[in-house]
């Protein structure tokens, strides 16, 4: 069973996001809401993915700043991360930081998408 990190997202989205995943990949799937506790879900337990908001929703952080934290320190850098954005110019600077390429909110549950999911989890 896959075990997936979202950060950042509303209750909403982060609803949306595990229906999708619990029922594409039977993934376990946990929450957190900025950097400081998905470094310590991080530390805890091993993470097959992390799906990163554009922007925090509790606080405003930008996705990028928890992306670059979690690609600098060691016992995370190697956690596939995927930004969450409509943007395609969001999506080209995570890339550019070390994340795999995301999807935006408007693509959940499209073929394109699972599939996304579907490689970063087979890696």
């Amino acid at each position: 069973m896959p075990r997936i990190l979202t950060v950042g997202h509303c209750d909403f989205d982060h609803g949306n996001l595990s229906r999708m995943l619990e029922a594409g990949f039977a993934a376990q799937v946990d929450r957190a809401h900025g950097l400081d506790d998905a470094r310590a879900a991080l530390h805890a337990r091993a993470y097959d993915l992390v799906l990163l908001n554009r922007i925090l929703d509790r606080d405003g952080a930008e996705g990028l700043r928890i992306l670059a934290a979690l690609k600098s320190d060691a016992a995370t850098c190697d956690v596939p991360v995927m930004l969450i954005s409509n943007y395609p110019d969001a999506q080209s600077a995570a890339v550019a930081a070390g994340a795999l390429h995301g999807f935006g909110k408007a693509e959940l549950n499209t073929p394109a998408t699972l599939d996304r999911i579907r490689t970063a989890l087979a890696s």
